[in-house]
């Protein structure tokens, strides 16, 4: 059975991901002319998103999220891992640049893998 809190999670969360989807849709498709309204839309989605989560830690009674060198460094290495794989899949596919794509999504892919020994550490 799913508890109170999982599910809160769950609606919120997919609400949030669905607002900020449209969003960037509405801001990134230039046929819709959407620009202002999208932006609108994508940060009303953030917005919701970090609600749920700080919603959802005091539902299940946990400590307030302390950030920390290391939490900035996990969130700037997974934004740039994240950032490096999206430009190279843009050379693919919307440039057509397959051999440059390829090097460059391959090395988001790296950066994105060091995202592991920074979370959980390396034991012997």
């Amino acid at each position: 059975m799913m508890k109170k809190s999982s599910f809160v999670a769950l609606l919120c969360g997919t609400v949030s991901g669905i607002l900020f989807a449209l969003g960037m849709c509405m801001t990134l498709i230039p046929e819709w002319s959407a620009l202002r309204p999208g932006i609108v839309l994508g940060c009303a989605g953030l917005l919701l998103g970090v609600i749920t989560v700080l919603v959802w830690r005091r539902m299940e009674h946990k400590a307030p999220i302390r950030i920390s060198g290391k939490t900035a460094l996990t969130v700037a290495v997974g934004i740039a891992g994240a950032l490096t794989l999206g430009a190279g899949m843009c050379f693919c596919m919307v440039w057509a640049k397959m051999v440059p794509g390829i090097i460059i999504g391959l090395i988001g892919i790296v950066i994105l893998l060091f995202l592991i020994p920074l979370i959980k550490g390396i034991r012997e």
